[in-house]
């Protein structure tokens, strides 16, 4: 489904304020400022009616509920048993009726009579006119007797029925991130399936024919470092990958790259290289060929200023607007591109929230650029985080070692100071999840 009238006027507006150059550009591009080309991102990703479907529980983990999840029963749906020991009624001693003990997924029980007591399991269903739950460790036997080792409150141990919820109530929001626990409480509540947005499908297409696909560097070819990472990366980030493909940077391969960004059945498109202005960069000729809307053409951020967003349009035989993230060559630069622009629009489309914003203290100076943005791979621990060598646009040796990404401002960090952390989806620890 296309955007709103009002959305695509905001759109325009955007177009209209990066028409002009912005300071921190770089290589002719009309660099955006790193927190607007976030917010772009998500504005883009939220401009799209994503479309809904019913999936089993087992398959709707990391999806979205996009209808609320309402209680279809009461919570228990039964008075049960809390724990394993003595359904009991009126007070003590009680008499033990023999053999008939009240177990979990059992039929009705029969009542109990005053002065009368039966064993009973967590879980069970709690026979009627019963006074208290006592736990096997508080209580004794002798003969056909029962007796307490300590007081009796009425209703201790018991979950009365509907204590959780009431049927009709509401467990959670559209909207919600369907987590193992939700999937649980949605089983509990007796859901089969959920309706749910999906996630989004993405394409990964990797340019370039210096890269090498196995063994070790040579005759000045590289290790193609961005396929086997890229996919994995979009998968944490919440994206269905449907495909990773190489081209060339030949005539035949900006062919097929058009192929690829006109055709796709991914609801983004993720493209690795060929986003700067060198002879055989097919991107940018490739988007205006296919009649893509620019919405990022750069980013005024340290590496990956060459990264892009387009809006490209409907595929044959389809209604919804896809878009191309363009990431550069350089895998450090990739993964700027990834945090900066892929993560903020796939968020958006998955119908999840922002990521909340969270700090921590820089260890130690950290040099910045002039007028650019910086994102430089950390170590957290704590509150406080240390900044790691190896962070040049080429080099991931930093950031496979990193917990997260601190957000430089210009002209650098002093010690001590508070900044902004991008966790990396698989950190744990802190606010970060």
């Amino acid at each position: 489904m296309t955007p709103t009238d009002g959305e695509h006027a905001l759109d325009q507006a955007l177009a209209l304020v990066r028409r002009a150059p912005e300071a921190g550009g770089a290589g002719g591009h009309r660099a955006s400022v790193w927190a607007r080309a976030r917010d772009i991102a998500v504005h883009a990703g939220s401009g799209v009616r994503a479309r809904t479907h019913q999936v089993p529980l087992a398959d709707a983990l990391g999806e979205v509920l996009a209808e609320p999840l309402d209680a279809l029963t009461d919570l228990p749906s039964f008075d049960t048993s809390a724990m394993d020991g003595w359904a009991v009624a009126g007070p003590g001693p009680w008499t033990i009726r023999a053999g008939a003990d009240v177990l979990a997924g059992s039929g009705r029980p029969e009542p109990l009579a005053d002065g009368e007591a039966v064993q009973i399991a967590t879980g069970a269903r709690i026979p009627a006119d019963t006074t208290a739950v006592i736990r096997s460790e508080h209580c004794r036997e002798s003969g056909t007797q029962l007796f307490a080792g300590r007081p009796v409150h009425t209703g201790q141990d018991i979950r009365p029925r509907g204590q959780e919820c009431r049927s009709g109530d509401l467990l959670l929001p559209a909207g919600s991130l369907v987590t193992p626990a939700v999937l649980g409480l949605a089983a509990a509540a007796g859901y089969d399936e959920l309706t749910t947005w999906p996630r989004p499908r993405v394409e990964i297409l990797v340019l370039g024919d210096e890269l090498l696909t196995e063994g070790r560097p040579h005759d000045g070819l590289i290790r193609d470092a961005l396929s086997p990472m890229l996919g994995p990366w979009l998968t944490r980030l919440g994206a269905e990958v449907i495909g990773t493909r190489r081209l060339g940077d030949d005539p035949a391969g900006a062919e097929a790259l058009h192929e690829a960004v006109t055709t796709s059945a991914a609801d983004v498109v993720v493209t690795t290289g060929g986003t700067a202005s060198g002879p055989v960069d097919h991107v940018h000729p490739v988007l205006r060929r296919a009649g893509a809307e620019l919405l990022v053409d750069g980013v005024a951020v340290r590496p990956g200023h060459p990264m892009l967003l387009a809006r490209i349009g409907e595929a044959p035989g389809q209604n919804t607007v896809r878009y191309l993230v363009g990431l550069p060559g350089n895998p450090l630069a990739a993964v700027s591109g990834l945090l900066t622009l892929a993560d903020p629009l796939l968020r958006a489309l998955a119908g999840r929230r922002r990521r909340p914003r969270c700090t921590a203290t820089v260890e130690g100076d950290v040099p910045g650029h002039p007028n650019d943005t910086r994102l430089v791979p950390v170590q957290l621990s704590g509150e406080h985080a240390a900044p790691l060598r190896y962070n040049g646009p080429a080099m991931l040796r930093g950031v496979a070692a990193a917990d997260a990404l601190a957000v430089v401002p210009p002209h650098g960090a002093r010690s001590g100071q508070e900044l902004e952390i991008l966790d990396l989806p698989w950190a744990s620890g802190g606010c970060f999840t």
